[in-house]
């Protein structure tokens, strides 16, 4: 199992914009070093605690102070800008990363930011649909461009135009070919947008302010998308994200990652019920669909999402995870507020080189053992 990095960011509004960008490049930076896989990077116009507006333009910032991590858009949305400007915009990160870039994509769920862009009443999700639709026809087409899908919005041409002896007129592909892997953030239930990721060889990631039982709903979906179009889903494309914070004793592990009123995961865990239940989308949270608002409590929030603890208590509550959801291919730890940095980076530093090994035997353990051919 891989270990990978996502952070939206969360911060408290009082923060220094300088500081806490400042500090987000440094988590990444640190999460290179360790060896992580991938670093997925949320964006968002019009949250001030979120405070990333442009995850392409942060994850440029950051290929010269990183070495082999994976650059991923966590996500790209789709629905914000032209999609001619996403896929230029990426093809330029993908050729600078020299073929690091993973192309996170979504509409865009932020409903401030649409409104501040004037497309609050409209269907983002089919502008996203539209959107990839041509970001890919771009990245397979050769130049002079004819991109007009039916019902699509967005048709793209440089025939009148182009002089293509002079260059002009063509858009740039990526590096990696055919094109940089493709990942969406799942967020919800049972979601049908995984069977969608399935059928067009696009990789889900969900989100780690799912209970359990309801991340288990994505993988059978994702089968089911793989086998509508004759493929087999590889349980290596399907990445996980989790609130994790690790400490070399339990004592801190539990103040700070749960008890004090100063910790950044109680703060995140605090404005996400917020935010959810403000956008309706609190059933995320809940056991079951009739469970009542008052009944989400933070400390059921936390009971059920936070993995917490010294190293081998964070052992065994990954592999328990684990066997309750089913087998995955990469664990995405969820970046915070750097509240206290000692404590923050020994977590990230246990996580990759205590949890993570100590996971990834106890896996290999488990496994049948081939009986031997004589």
């Amino acid at each position: 199992m891989k270990l990978g990095y996502f952070t939206m960011p969360v911060h408290p509004a009082d923060r220094d914009w300088v500081e806490t960008l400042r500090e987000d490049r440094e988590a990444v930076i640190l999460a290179d070093k360790l060896g992580f896989n991938d670093a997925f990077i949320g964006e968002h116009l019009s949250d001030v605690q979120e405070n990333i507006t442009n995850s392409m333009m942060f994850l440029s910032s950051l290929v010269s102070d990183t070495t082999s991590i994976k650059l991923a858009t966590g996500t790209s949305n789709l629905s914000q800008s032209h999609p001619v400007l996403i896929a230029a915009q990426a093809a330029m990160l993908d050729h600078l990363s020299e073929g690091r870039l993973i192309f996170g994509v979504s509409p865009g769920a932020l409903t401030t930011d649409a409104e501040a862009l004037g497309i609050l009443d409209e269907d983002r999700n089919k502008i996203f649909q539209e959107a990839i639709d041509v970001i890919l026809a771009i990245w397979e087409r050769d130049p002079p461009y004819d991109i007009d899908f039916p019902d699509n919005r967005f048709k793209v041409s440089t025939a009148r135009t182009a002089a293509l002896e002079l260059g002009v007129g063509i858009l740039p592909k990526p590096l990696q070919k055919p094109r940089p892997e493709i990942v969406g953030t799942v967020l919800a239930p049972f979601s049908k947008g995984v069977i969608a990721m399935g059928k067009r060889d696009f990789h889900p990631l969900s989100a780690n302010f799912l209970l359990p039982k309801w991340v288990k709903t994505h993988w059978p979906n994702y089968v089911q998308g793989k086998a509508e179009v004759g493929e087999k889903a590889d349980t290596n494309d399907w990445r996980v994200a989790r609130t994790v914070f690790v400490a070399d004793d339990d004592k801190t592990a539990l103040r700070y990652g749960r008890e004090d009123a100063r910790s950044p995961y109680r703060f995140y865990y605090e404005q996400m019920r917020k935010k959810l239940t403000r956008s309706k989308r609190l059933f995320v949270l809940k056991s079951d669909k009739d469970q009542p608002d008052e009944a989400v409590t933070h400390d059921l929030v936390m009971d059920n999402l936070m993995i917490t603890g010294s190293v081998n208590s964070v052992v065994d509550q990954i592999l328990a995870f684990r066997e309750e959801i089913g087998d995955f291919g990469e664990l995405v730890y969820a970046g915070m507020d750097w509240v206290d940095p000692q404590l923050a980076k020994r977590s990230m530093q246990l996580m990759a080189e205590e949890v993570m090994p100590r996971v990834n035997a106890a896996l290999a353990e488990s496994k049948p053992k081939t009986a031997a051919v004589g």
